[in-house]
């Protein structure tokens, strides 16, 4: 088990990344830049073959844990992350994602180093890395402010680049679901006693990704989850919710 330092907790910062050379360095930037004292970062590599690797040696004794080698896809590399982690927290800022500023961590923890699960907002950006807005401006999801795993039943209201819950309530990743993300954040809302919003900025979150490029694939995962959870008749008319917020959001925001 991690030693917890009184006041002081140690956060795993995981990062997964595969051919992303030209995003690497800004995100370990942002995470080997701040100024709390105890982080632990562990970077997961799908075997690179762009010189995502090599840009990820050069840090030498600035990376804690480091692994490069072939793996089933984005969820199973962020399994191996949370396996090798020893921190109290856990946090995925996978490639092209970036801690917000410097101070990001040490703000976090001094509102709450007691809480199972800190959560915030996060600034999308683009790959120019201008700053586009928050993501509740910019899409139908409103951050709650009293966030639990009911808060879930419409979509994902929290961003997963601004979801740090402890690692002992941190369950493994489907495999099978590109929204495997939602399940993870519901199972470790389910299992938080205090859950925390830390009134910040956490991430900056890199337009793009799996669950965008493959987005009908993702949709289904969704609707596939959310009944699991919130039952078969209540996901039917959530999704019409859903669909109609989307319409009203794309047309008429």
């Amino acid at each position: 088990m991690p030693v917890k330092t009184k006041g002081n907790p140690k956060l795993s910062v995981i990062t997964v990344v595969y051919n992303m050379v030209d995003d690497i360095d800004g995100t370990m930037d942002s995470v080997l830049g701040q100024t709390y004292p105890n982080i632990e970062y562990v970077i997961i590599d799908g075997a690179s073959k762009d010189g995502t690797k090599e840009r990820i040696e050069t840090r030498g004794n600035q990376i804690d844990l480091f692994i490069s080698e072939p793996d089933k896809g984005l969820y199973d590399a962020m399994n191996k992350g949370l396996s090798l982690a020893t921190g109290d927290y856990v946090w995925f800022m996978n490639c092209g994602d970036r801690i917000f500023e410097k101070d990001t961590v040490e703000k976090m923890f001094s509102n709450s180093d007691d809480a199972d699960i800190l959560y915030g907002n996060v600034m999308m950006v683009n790959e120019e890395r201008q700053h586009l807005g928050l993501r509740e401006e910019l899409t139908p999801h409103t951050l709650p402010r009293d966030l639990n795993w009911k808060s879930l039943n419409r979509g994902m209201v929290v961003s997963h680049q601004a979801f740090i819950p402890k690692k002992s309530i941190a369950t493994k990743y489907r495999l099978d679901n590109l929204a495997a993300d939602i399940a993870w954040v519901i199972d470790c809302l389910k299992a938080s006693q205090k859950t925390v919003h830390t009134n910040q900025i956490l991430g900056e979150f890199l337009l793009g990704g799996v669950s965008r490029s493959r987005h009908k694939q993702s949709l289904k995962g969704r609707y596939k989850i959310l009944g699991e959870y919130y039952g078969a008749v209540p996901n039917f008319f959530n999704h019409v919710v859903i669909t109609l917020r989307a319409v009203k959001h794309r047309f008429l925001d």
